[in-house]
C-alpha cells in the first residue's frame, strides 16, 4: 500500500521560506504524479502544486512565483519549496500520490 510520510511544516514569519518533504514508499516513484495540496481552517483543501513523472509542473496561481515542487526519485521523495510566504499560506499540507494522501504538516505563517 502507498505509504506517504510529510515533514518540514512549522511556524515562520512573514516572509520567510520552508522546505516540504514527503517520502513515498509502496510505489514505483519514478513514474508517478505527485502532489502538494493544502487546507486551510474552514476552507476546502486545495492544490497547491503538481509534479508529473517527465518533471512538469503546476501551480495554483496564489503561489507562482513563490514556491516550487521538485521531486528525488533516487529517494522517493517529493518537495516543497516555499518562499516569500503570507499569512494566506496558513494551512495543514498534504502529499499526494495514486489517490493517497499523507497525515499532513502544519504551516503557519505570523504576520
Amino acid at each position: 500500500q502507498v505509504q506517504l510520510v510529510e515533514s518540514g511544516g512549522g511556524l515562520v514569519q512573514a516572509g520567510g521560506s520552508l522546505r516540504l518533504s514527503c517520502a513515498a514508499s509502496g510505489i514505483i516513484f519514478s513514474i508517478n504524479t505527485l502532489g502538494w495540496y493544502r487546507q486551510a481552517p474552514g476552507k476546502q483543501r486545495e492544490l497547491v502544486a503538481t509534479i508529473s513523472s517527465g518533471g512538469g509542473t503546476n501551480y495554483a496561481d496564489s503561489v507562482k512565483g513563490r514556491f516550487t515542487i521538485s521531486r528525488a526519485n533516487a529517494k522517493s521523495t517529493v518537495y516543497l519549496q516555499m518562499n516569500s510566504l503570507k499569512p494566506e499560506d496558513t494551512a495543514v499540507y498534504y502529499c499526494s500520490a495514486r489517490s493517497s494522501w499523507g497525515q499532513g504538516t502544519q504551516v503557519t505563517v505570523s504576520s
